[in-house]
């Protein structure tokens, strides 16, 4: 019998990557593997091709490419990078173009990485928290949440997907503990003490081979997570691992904004709608529903034993 494929944007990147390691960790099970990248002859494409991946062409700017390159798939996993360009409008035109390439290549199952439409909890006349760009309140969500209504509209048979916060922040995003004045280390985040979902971001990757294998959640949204904490419990996880105090310091969405890295107001704006949408927001990301997709999804204390070392702590 000849494998389903599923073909797989980002697969260079975090959550594209995980789910091309899944599926190459499954050598009996039923799907293989194509690997989607603007470059193809790069590196990490390259790295990828010598491991057995299917590597073809794809550009989310281009539906004609995009639809050959699902041509032939079974399923398709849809997913942009807001940080690579940071143009909320630019993530809707790509969502509406994996919709359309994957209308286009008749694929049976897609997935859509998105969002929550923020916009529906903090309206954007809701002075608690600034409007971006005039149109949306957390642009990398918005845009996202924009862009859903294509793959309805369209009739291709999708999978929702809701992530939460990459641990792998922790390393490449600059959100490690940093050291103060006095030589001691601090995590700042700007949730006071409520919990924040978190994730390895090669977990995404195993939930959505899970959910590949669930054609039944066709037409839902499933939220994924590995574990809920506070940022006081994160810092004492981070405390443990690292053999070395690690205070959380808890600014307000409004400091946090006004730190002035690139995104920071947008990230604000995301740290105080989880805060302040917390049960609802911890509630769409059941941890129960997460391990029947991944048996293997680890705790946030699992993930800082094998990758304590990567985090930058200058």
């Amino acid at each position: 019998m000849s494998k389903k494929i599923i073909a797989v944007t980002g697969a260079t990147g975090a959550q594209g990557g995980g789910l091309v390691r899944a599926i190459l960790a499954d050598k009996s099970g039923e799907f293989a593997v194509r690997g989607i990248t603007r470059k193809p002859d790069g590196e990490k494409a390259q790295a990828l091709a010598m491991l057995g991946v299917e590597i073809v062409a794809g550009d989310l700017d281009n539906v004609d490419s995009l639809s050959k390159a699902f041509a032939g798939a079974y399923g398709a996993f849809c997913v942009t990078n807001f940080w690579e360009h940071f143009s909320a409008e630019k993530e809707t035109a790509q969502g509406h173009a994996l919709a359309q390439a994957a209308k286009n290549a008749g694929v049976k199952h897609a997935i859509w990485s998105t969002f929550e439409d923020t916009r529906k909890a903090f309206p954007l006349s809701d002075t608690r928290m600034p409007t971006l760009k005039d149109k949306y309140k957390v642009p990398h969500f918005d845009a996202k949440a924009d862009a859903d209504h294509f793959f309805k509209d369209l009739g291709v048979p999708t999978t929702f997907l809701w992530t939460s916060f990459y641990w792998d922040n922790l390393i490449h995003f600059g959100m490690g503990p940093k050291k103060g004045p006095d030589g001691k280390l601090a995590f700042t985040l700007p949730m006071g003490s409520k919990k924040l979902p978190g994730i390895a971001a090669e977990d995404i990757g195993k939930c959505v081979y899970g959910i590949f294998k669930r054609p039944d959640l066709i037409g839902k949204t499933v939220g994924v997570a590995g574990e809920h904490l506070t940022g006081a419990e994160m810092s004492a996880a981070l405390s443990h691992a690292l053999e070395r105090p690690v205070a959380y310091n808890g600014v307000t969405p409004e400091v946090f904004r006004s730190f002035g890295f690139p995104g920071a107001d947008d990230m604000g704006n995301m740290f105080q709608f989880k805060a302040e949408t917390e049960s609802a927001y911890c509630g769409a990301r059941d941890l129960s529903v997460c391990r029947s997709l991944n048996p293997e999804l680890q705790t946030f204390a699992k993930w800082l034993s094998k990758n304590k070392s990567r985090i930058p702590l200058e």
